[in-house]
């Protein structure tokens, strides 16, 4: 095999794309097929640095974990950012072109990065025997079909089977699969192979009959149903982008190894960026993690985190008007934990100015830390190793914010003063033994008998996650009609669901 592929389209966002198209990926991987992931439009907050320095999505580095191979700008060559007044960032092939609103990206420009798009794409498949694309939203979105350049556009132009996944434990799984295929054009019904149920909860028996009945609709069979699984939400793309009340992130069921538990509270942000930086604290036995938005939450955190965001300057107000900058500043004066990670990290030093991402000019931050905060035109992206805390480092860099530090102690590039940390690097809490010196000097001043485990290992944690997707894939779908799918394509003579759609 050389060259297959297939689509991992959705009925909605979020219906579980991501984590499907990364369970594929490594069950073929495991059955020794050379496979790569591939988006060609993706539109996130959370993203990640390639070793070559480019910008990606991170669920491409998360698929790309998962097909075991090292992650590259091919694999997400098209990464909206969505920053303020309805605009975002286009990141080409992982770096910066330029801001650019809803209306004028899909008015135009998005046409004239289907030919880049599309050989990605063909370069992955002339290098791999097979490339598990992921699709965005739904194919179904009408009013964009003519610009898309990442669902049904891709398909048709690369000739890729379509498996849609729906999430049927939102409910109305079967008028998504239906209404799905029916709003398509004939030339992309075509391309629809078949269906993936997600999340389901109970008897499968019970739903047979429904399958069916959909088969008989549509012409098109469902290639398995995956039960729902709990902690298996790893590196979403939106996955906080509603509402963060009561949001907690899932963590290992160990209990703690000390007599106390660490609460760490995470500030929810304006515009909040790799929020899966804290994913690697909620790993740990006995810490609590915890997404907020009012000064009182704070109140019984052992740390408190203020994590990246692609609004600094917004983020600031933010803080302000919630008041939980007073409640930060106190925490400051009391020697209580505080982390400030890349726009928390800006936002905890003395002075920005800013006129590349807000244009707000000279703002005044937190000033709990001696920094100076310069927004340069040049991103940085990089993939810094250090040491702190006498442990080895490594994280990545994703800023226009250039630090002035001016005083405190060295950390990671940022600085510290008392219990309040800062730095730029994304990531640094994934290595092992800087993790739990952390903790220690969190538990330490939060006066918490806590111990961190010593054998906790993040990567390999991250593994187990990606092989229970393997599972998932393995143990109810439909293997081999995949497999057919990835090296024959869609099925000949599938028959056209009325209406259909221009």
């Amino acid at each position: 095999m050389r060259g297959g592929g297939l689509l991992v389209a959705g009925t909605t966002s979020d219906a579980g794309k991501s984590v499907v198209t990364a369970g594929i990926c490594r069950w073929l991987v495991r059955q020794g097929v050379k496979v790569a992931p591939f988006k060609g439009q993706n539109m996130s907050l959370n993203s990640f640095v390639t070793r070559e320095g480019a910008e990606i999505g991170r669920a491409q580095a998360m698929q790309a974990q998962a097909a075991r191979v090292e992650p590259t700008a091919l694999m997400n060559p098209v990464l909206l950012k969505p920053g303020g007044d309805r605009s975002s960032q286009v990141v080409l092939m992982g770096r910066p072109v330029g801001e650019m609103s809803a209306r004028g990206y899909h008015g135009g420009r998005q046409q004239t990065l289907f030919e880049p798009v599309l050989a990605c794409l063909e370069e992955l498949r002339a290098t791999h025997d097979a490339v598990i694309c992921e699709g965005a939203g739904s194919p179904a979105e009408i009013n964009l079909r003519r610009t898309d350049i990442v669902n049904m556009g891709i398909a048709r132009a690369a000739r890729l089977p379509v498996v849609v996944v729906g999430d049927i434990d939102r409910g109305g799984v079967f008028a998504q699969f239906f209404g799905t295929t029916a709003l398509l054009a004939p030339e992309d019904q075509e391309l629809i192979a078949g269906y993936l149920v997600n999340k389901f909860r109970g008897d499968v028996t019970l739903l047979e009959p429904g399958l069916d009945m959909l088969h008989g609709l549509t012409g098109r069979r469902t290639f398995g149903v995956l039960p729902y699984a709990h902690g298996l939400g790893i590196d979403e793309e939106d996955g906080l982008r509603v509402s963060l009340r009561g949001t907690v992130r899932e963590s290992v069921v160990a209990p703690p190894l000390g007599a106390d538990v660490l609460r760490v509270a995470v500030c929810a942000v304006p515009l909040m960026s790799n929020f899966t930086d804290v994913d690697a604290l909620a790993a740990e036995p006995g810490v609590i993690v915890r997404f907020v938005d009012r000064p009182e939450e704070l109140a019984d955190a052992d740390l408190v985190v203020v994590p990246g965001t692609r609004g600094t300057v917004k983020a600031l107000a933010w803080l302000r008007e919630r008041g939980l900058a007073d409640a930060l500043a106190r925490r400051a004066a009391e020697e209580r934990p505080v982390l400030g990670i890349c726009g928390g990290f800006q936002a905890l030093g003395e002075h920005i100015e800013d006129e590349v991402e807000s244009r707000a000019g000279a703002v005044e931050a937190l000033g709990l830390l001696p920094v100076r905060v310069r927004f340069a035109r040049e991103k940085t992206l990089a993939r810094p190793v250090g040491e702190a805390l006498g442990e080895r480092v490594e994280g990545y860099e994703i800023h226009h914010g250039v630090a002035d530090v001016r005083g405190g102690e060295p950390f990671l590039d940022g600085c510290r003063v008392g219990a309040v940390w800062g730095t730029h690097w994304h990531g640094s809490l994934e290595s092992d033994g800087f993790r739990r010196a952390f903790l220690r000097e969190v538990a330490a001043a939060a006066g918490r008998a806590f111990v961190p485990a010593p054998d906790t290992s993040f990567g390999t944690l991250r593994e187990e996650q990606l092989d229970r997707l393997g599972d998932l894939i393995e143990e109810h779908a439909d293997t081999d009609a995949l497999l057919r799918l990835v090296e024959e394509g869609a099925p000949k003579g599938l028959p056209f669901v009325p209406p259909g759609a221009p």
